[in-house]
């Protein structure tokens, strides 16, 4: 690489260190800079093989995980870094257009294993199970990361006599609570009942906000986040979604976010009161029309309980006060509809991702 693709490298190193420093842990520290630089130095070498741009790849391989080793979240890492790291690589104006969307869209992919996508796709999937093989002691496998394992090895022409060496694991979960409607509202009726303050100190406010890695995002979102608040209440009832719905125009910290989510072809979840017999239970999702402001969609909540003329809802910051809160609201008063997700809904992305770039 020359020394113009060094120096890209180099300002990518940066960033990365930067946000390692910023880990607590002296283990985390030490184990991101082993994955993330073991990762990155088998994808310059699979490009190189396979004849691709080893700059690229090895930049694909630092930033893969970025998003997980920024907040300690396990889920959706591929989606999630995507979207965290779009601006960050934007705003460093080093990369074309061209590589921007080569970049972010094999750090989105990485974790769907089990197809085939473009060359730097396979080639961060492909570095990643080198490096778990290689550089991670556990060796703890899916039996279709063994699978591409193998077929890494044979590419290299390495011997592939490993099978007594590795434990297999099954990544699907069983779902233990299969009414999470209702643990949906148990959630945000215990935190909405707690009065939290959406301030930095209270460490129930930071919970919330943790999903968000921006910086001075408790700023952001003071007197903000009732959005954020239901998105936490769902990730914990086991309603899990990435931080942004792939190619949709908001992050799930937004009204208008939701909004969108619910009325695609693979959800539509969205229903208005009255229609078709529907009338609002426990454990919906309450959207709100111009309730505290001109603008549309401006509110959200979840519905504890309803009656004719009342609906009880937890919300995080109630009408702009920054505060968390149960209470009743008008049932036929500024509001827009409800989102009813299905008890079984499981986030799946088969479609074309396109970063906004």
């Amino acid at each position: 690489m020359g020394t113009k693709a060094n120096k890209r490298l180099d300002s990518v190193r940066v960033l990365v260190q930067e946000m390692i420093v910023s880990m607590v842990s002296v283990l985390q520290r030490q184990e991101a800079c082993v994955h993330l630089n073991g990762v990155s130095t088998f994808a310059s070498m699979l490009a190189k093989k396979r004849g691709q741009n080893q700059e690229l790849a090895a930049i694909i391989g630092l930033l893969h995980d970025y998003y997980f080793y920024k907040t300690g979240i396990n889920e959706f890492p591929g989606p999630n870094s995507a979207d965290t790291l779009r601006p960050l690589l934007r705003e460093m104006n080093i990369f074309t257009k061209e590589e921007l969307t080569t970049i972010l869209k094999a750090i989105f992919h990485q974790e769907d294993r089990s197809r085939v996508h473009g060359p730097y796709e396979e080639i961060v999937k492909d570095a990643y199970v080198l490096q778990l093989y290689f550089q991670n002691t556990r060796r703890i496998f899916s039996q279709q990361d063994a699978s591409r394992l193998r077929n890494v090895f044979r590419e290299l022409a390495i011997p592939e006599d490993f099978s007594d060496e590795m434990d297999y694991s099954d990544k699907r979960g069983i779902l233990e609570n299969p009414d999470r409607r209702s643990k949906l509202a148990d959630i945000a009726e215990a935190l909405g009942s707690e009065n939290i303050i959406g301030i930095p100190g209270d460490e129930r406010y930071r919970e919330i906000c943790k999903y968000w890695p921006d910086q001075g995002i408790y700023k952001v979102l003071q007197s903000n986040w009732c959005a954020a608040f239901v998105y936490h209440c769902c990730m914990q009832a086991g309603f899990q979604m990435p931080i942004r719905y792939p190619n949709g125009n908001y992050r799930l910290a937004g009204v208008g976010a939701w909004l969108e989510w619910a009325q695609l072809p693979e959800t539509g979840f969205l229903c208005f009161d009255g229609q078709k017999g529907f009338i609002p239970q426990r454990g919906d999702i309450v959207i709100y029309e111009k309730l505290l402001t001109d603008d549309s969609h401006d509110h959200i909540g979840i519905v504890l309980a309803c009656d004719d003329k009342e609906i009880q809802v937890a919300e995080g910051n109630r009408d702009n006060q920054n505060y968390s809160s149960v209470f009743y609201r008008d049932r036929w008063r500024c509001i827009l509809g409800y989102i009813r997700i299905a008890n079984d809904y499981q986030f799946h992305f088969n479609g074309d991702y396109n970063p906004i770039t």
